[in-house]
């Protein structure tokens, strides 16, 4: 995982224990205080969302103990975790711009590429110049490699 995903991963846990888990809390709390809680609409939310904050902090919490943290700016060379590869669609001639990183900060809507993803296994050891050609849902795939950063 690269430092800028751990460290969101690290906001997010203190969002989570700091804000969320608090404030769940107290709306448990308020909804009890109405009274039956078989029929307590508030009541039965609150906990879902309870469940859901805690799980998904033992989640941050595993992939956080899990994780290498690598600096890309320390790499160099062919394509590897971290890179940021600009590649040119070979059918459409449009420009794309990704950093291949770990599962838990990939966004494509955000050039984030999922190191697991199709494109990125086709594009780890190529550089500069070369082609890729890649099986995706939407079918067969051309792409040349014009650039490879390490930032």
């Amino acid at each position: 995982m690269t430092r800028r995903g751990f460290e969101a991963l690290e906001q997010e846990l203190k969002q989570l224990k700091s804000v969320e888990r608090p404030a769940v809390i107290r709306a448990i709390a308020e909804a009890r205080e109405h009274g039956d809680l078989s029929e307590n609409a508030e009541y039965h939310a609150a906990r879902e969302k309870q469940s859901f904050i805690e799980g998904r902090i033992k989640e941050i919490e595993g992939l956080m103990s899990r994780a290498e943290v690598i600096d890309p700016a320390r790499l160099s060379g062919a394509i590897k975790f971290g890179a940021t590869v600009t590649l040119i669609d070979e059918d459409t001639e449009e420009e794309r711009t990704y950093q291949i990183v770990g599962e838990a900060e990939a966004d494509i809507e955000n050039g984030l590429l999922n190191i697991k993803s199709p494109l990125a296994r086709a594009l780890i050891g190529k550089e500069p110049g070369d082609s890729v050609e890649v099986r995706t849902p939407g079918g067969e795939r051309s792409y040349e490699v014009v650039r490879v950063d390490y930032r």
